[in-house]
This record gives C-alpha cells, sequence and structure tokens, in this order.
C-alpha cells in the first residue's frame, strides 16, 4: 500500500486517531465517514493506492460546485482542530484478500504514528439472534419513524425535531474493543453499549484471524467465506471489520470496532446513529458544521441523489 500526498498537503502528526469504515450490508460505515468528513469540515490530505482494491472514480463526493475534484477508492482526510485521520473507501476488496488489505492498513496506521483506530461497520439484521427486550420498543419507534419520513426526502429543510430525536437516540450499538483480552472496554460500556456476544477470541474464526494477522504461514481460503458459512459462530469472525480488528490488534494498537444491525434499504439513519456513537466515543464537537444540516450535522452534498431522482409525477 503507497500513501500518496496531494500537492502542497501534509500528514498532520498530531492526528493520532484514526477512522474508517469496514464495508458490510447497507454500507453503513461508509455513510457514516461520509458523514463525519463533511461534518467536521476535514480536509483530504491524500489518496491510498493498494493492489487489493478494486478501481473506481466518482465525482466529488462533499463540494456543492465542480472544481474538478475526484472521488478514489481510498482517501485520506485529515481534521487537525480534533486530531483525527478518517479513511474512505469507496470500492470492494478483492475476494480473499481482505486479511491483506487489513495488514497494509495496520501497517499504514503504525508508520503514520496512530494510537487509537476507530471501525464503523454493519451486521445484518437476520443474523440478530439475541433479542434486547429492553431496547425493542425504541428500535421499533425509530424505525416507524425512519419509515413514514424519509430522511432522504428532507435534504431541502430541516427535520422534524421528533424524528431528529429519534435518529439522535437511535438503535443498539454493540462494540468490540482491544482494550480486554474478552473485547470488552469500560468507556464503552458507560456509553451504555454493548459488547459483541459473539466476540470470542477462543472460538476457531477468531482464532484463525489472530494467527493470520500475526503474519503465520497460512492460506486464507481455508476459512470459509460468507457464502459458505454453515455454523452461525463463523459469521462474524468472516466479515471484514473482524479482519481489521485483528490486523490492527496485531500491530500493538487499540482499536474498536462500533457495529450496529441493519438490513438494505434506506440506511441512512443506520449512519447518523453510527456516526453520533463515533462522535460520542471519540468527543467530537460539531458545532462549527456548515452546509444544509440536520441538527450540527453537515449533510454529504452526494446524499442529495443517493437514491437517484424522485419519479416523474406525470406518470401517475
Amino acid at each position: 500500500m503507497e500513501f500518496i500526498v496531494e500537492e502542497g498537503k501534509h500528514l498532520d502528526q498530531d492526528c493520532s486517531t484514526l477512522v474508517l469504515p469496514a464495508l458490510s450490508i447497507g454500507n453503513v460505515g461508509q455513510l457514516a465517514v461520509d458523514l463525519l468528513i463533511s461534518s467536521l469540515r476535514a480536509e483530504r490530505i491524500g489518496y491510498l493506492d493498494d493492489p487489493y482494491v478494486l478501481s473506481c472514480v466518482g465525482n466529488d463526493a462533499y463540494g456543492p460546485i465542480p472544481q474538478g475534484e475526484l472521488a478514489l477508492p481510498l482517501e485520506a482526510y485529515d481534521s487537525s482542530h480534533d486530531k483525527l485521520t478518517l479513511i474512505q473507501q469507496r470500492s470492494p476488496v478483492l475476494k480473499g484478500m481482505m486479511v491483506e488489505f487489513a495488514k497494509n492498513l495496520a501497517d499504514f496506521a503504525v508508520d503514520s504514528g496512530k494510537k487509537h483506530v476507530l471501525v464503523l461497520s454493519s451486521l445484518d439484521f437476520g443474523q440478530w439472534q439475541r433479542i434486547d427486550m429492553s431496547r425493542q420498543p425504541s428500535e421499533r419507534a425509530t424505525n416507524h419513524l425512519a419509515q413514514g419520513l424519509s430522511i432522504s426526502k428532507s435534504f431541502k429543510g430541516s427535520l422534524p425535531g421528533q424524528l431528529v430525536c429519534a435518529i439522535q437516540k437511535g438503535s443498539q450499538v454493540y462494540y468490540i474493543s482491544s482494550t480486554n483480552i474478552d473485547g470488552t472496554d469500560d468507556d464503552c460500556e458507560k456509553l451504555g453499549w454493548k459488547k459483541l456476544h459473539e466476540y470470542d477470541p477462543a472460538q476457531r474464526g477468531w482464532k484463525y484471524l489472530s494467527t493470520l494477522a500475526a503474519g503465520d504461514a497460512l492460506q486464507e481460503g481455508s476459512l470459509p467465506l460468507e457464502d459458505e458459512l454453515e455454523e452461525d459462530e463463523d459469521y462474524y469472525p468472516s466479515l471484514p471489520f473482524a479482519a481489521l480488528f485483528s490486523c490492527f490488534k496485531a500491530k500493538g494498537l487499540k482499536v474498536t470496532c462500533l457495529l450496529c444491525y441493519c438490513s438494505e434499504g434506506d440506511n441512512i439513519p443506520d449512519a447518523f446513529n453510527l456516526a453520533g456513537a463515533a462522535c460520542k466515543l471519540l468527543e467530537l464537537s460539531l458545532q462549527y458544521s456548515h452546509g444544509d444540516e440536520v441538527g450540527n450535522w453537515a449533510i454529504p452534498f452526494s446524499w442529495k441523489t443517493v437514491y437517484g431522482p424522485p419519479p416523474d409525477m406525470s406518470l401517475f
């Protein structure tokens, strides 16, 4: 992996925390990072070139006025005010190469002086086996509000206060952390989040990832792919966030994964929820945000067309 710095810019060595998405269902991690970059007014400082990431190119995701800037597969942003570096990933990793990609990212994090890595990702709601009854009513209320008042159609004006409140409250956030061997973290627990029950460092999938991340010569293909799994316990260690967690941890970095369950569809409420969780953990302030705002959030310009243009009403 090569880091290419944009002309006249540099990687701020004081930015000791790295935030990045792990690709998963609904692209929630990527949407959350989009929201953080826009709201924190982070500056793009360069991009990462990795052989295991598919090539792609697109228009600038954040600027309302075209300036000839292109969006690339792996971009690096700095928010010097918050001592934070963010990486946005816009295309998937080649099949079977996730661990190698994670190793490369871990090397970049170490070389650039990062101390804490925060990974944002989502989990398939269909895999949710253990329902927390104490959270169920609020989650239903949030989902009904989001379905009844589509956020993506409200960016031209302000959102109703009740919906903003529902977004801010959100659904249950889960986490795993390298702070303790069992994946627990006191700071996360104080925020009311729950450790992902399925994280068990002694389970075969997690043990395999730890061994692979440590550099032992094993074939990654020996771990079942997500669409080949036969046991529920193998689902979680097969996901991208698990590879990232294991490789950052193997490098001696503090790493925290924030996760939420969701389904494919309008996942913007989930992105608000996950980005809000990141702000709480990192104690970030959004009071200086700008642009089309929801509360203190600055909506990325690219979200205006995330679901395409509205239907031609002359058809009805």
